[in-house]
C-alpha cells in the first residue's frame, strides 16, 4: 500500500471540514485535486473511505480506521520534529505561556531576554485571571503558567523564582500618606479597592488581616490591577497590590506606598506546570532560563 503523508493529511482535512471543497481551501488545493487523491487512496485500499448521500459525506468504516492511523502518524511526526529541534541546539521551537495579569508588568522583560538568546523561539502569550490560569493548566492547553502559589488538588508543580511583595497604596492626598509606622488596626475601617474573590492577591490580603484578628473592609471590587490603581488615585479608597505593578505611578508621584505595620506581605511568583509534564526543548529552556535569571532581570522599585 503506497499511501503518502500528503494523502493522509488530505484525509484529515476532508474529515475536519466535512467537505471536499472546504478541505481544498484549507490545503490551498483545487477541489478536483482533493477528489483525485481520495480516489487514489480508495483504489489502493480497495474499499471506500467515504459514503456519499447526495451532497453529504460521512466516513465509511475503512475511512474511520485509516483516520485513526493518520492521526497517530501525525502525532509521532510532531514528536520527532521536537526531538530534532533538540538535536539542532534549540534553534527553533514553540512556547505557549499563560500568566496572571499582574505578571504582565515584568514578564515581557523575561521573554525579551529569552528571545534574544533563542531568536527562533515562537512564543504565544495568554494573560488571564487565576481561574483562567488553572483552567489552562488543567486542560493542558499551555506549556506553563506564571502565577502566585498554585492551589492544592490540581496535580500541579509550582517553583518559586522571585519575590512578589504586596504593599498598601494610597493617593498622595490621603490622610495616611505622610504617616510613619501606621498600626495595621488603623486600616481595618478604611475602605479597600480589592480584586475579584478568587484572586490570589485578595486571598493573601484577607488571610493576612485574619491572622491579625482583623477584617479587610471591601469598598469596591475590580478585576484588574490597573482599575484598582485608577480608583485609588481617584481617592475612592486604599489598595493592596503587587509592588511590580506601580513602578510608573510611584515615579510620577501619583501613588504612595503606606508605611504599614507588618507590610509588605511577601509572596512569590511561581513557574507552574502539570505534574508529569513532558517539555519540548524550548519550553524546557524557558523554564530553566527563568529560574536561573529572573532575579537579575526583574527590577522593582524599592520599598521606602
Amino acid at each position: 500500500m503506497n499511501i503518502t503523508l500528503k494523502q493522509l493529511k488530505i484525509l484529515e482535512a476532508v474529515v475536519e471540514q466535512n467537505s471536499y471543497t472546504e478541505a481544498a481551501k484549507a490545503l490551498f488545493m483545487t477541489q478536483p485535486a482533493v477528489s483525485m487523491q481520495i480516489k487514489q487512496m480508495e483504489e489502493q485500499i480497495g474499499l471506500p473511505l467515504f459514503e456519499r448521500e447526495g451532497k453529504q459525506i460521512r466516513l465509511a468504516e475503512a475511512g474511520s480506521e485509516l483516520l485513526h492511523y493518520a492521526r497517530n502518524i501525525r502525532q509521532q511526526l510532531e514528536e520527532a520534529a521536537l526531538m530534532l529541534d533538540e538535536l539542532k541546539g534549540l534553534k527553533r521551537g514553540k512556547l505557549h505561556l499563560t500568566m496572571a495579569s499582574t505578571a504582565n508588568y515584568f514578564a515581557p522583560q523575561l521573554i525579551a531576554a529569552f528571545h534574544h538568546q533563542y531568536p527562533g523561539a515562537q512564543v504565544t502569550l495568554d494573560v488571564t485571571n487565576r481561574a483562567g490560569l488553572l483552567n489552562a493548566l488543567d486542560n493542558n492547553s499551555t506549556d506553563m503558567a506564571i502565577m502566585g502559589r498554585p492551589p492544592g488538588g490540581h496535580r500541579l508543580v509550582g517553583i518559586p523564582f522571585t519575590d512578589n511583595p504586596l504593599v498598601v497604596i494610597a493617593a498622595p492626598t490621603h490622610p495616611l500618606a505622610k504617616r510613619k509606622h501606621i498600626p495595621l488596626k488603623e486600616l481595618a475601617d478604611e475602605p479597600f479597592i480589592v480584586r475579584e474573590r478568587d484572586s490570589g492577591t485578595r486571598m493573601a490580603a484577607e488571610k493576612f488581616f485574619a491572622a491579625h484578628d482583623l477584617q479587610l473592609t471591601t469598598g469596591m471590587e475590580m478585576n484588574r490591577s490597573e482599575a484598582i490603581k485608577q480608583a485609588v488615585m481617584a481617592e475612592l479608597g486604599l489598595g493592596i497590590v503587587s509592588l511590580h505593578t506601580i513602578e510608573m505611578e510611584l515615579a510620577l508621584k501619583r501613588l504612595v506606598i503606606l508605611n504599614v505595620e507588618d507590610f509588605p506581605i511577601m509572596r512569590h511568583w511561581h513557574i507552574v506546570y502539570r505534574k508529569g509534564k513532558r517539555f519540548a526543548a524550548i519550553p524546557k529552556a524557558f523554564k530553566n532560563y527563568v529560574l536561573d535569571h529572573a532575579e537579575k532581570l526583574i527590577n522593582i522599585a524599592p520599598i521606602k
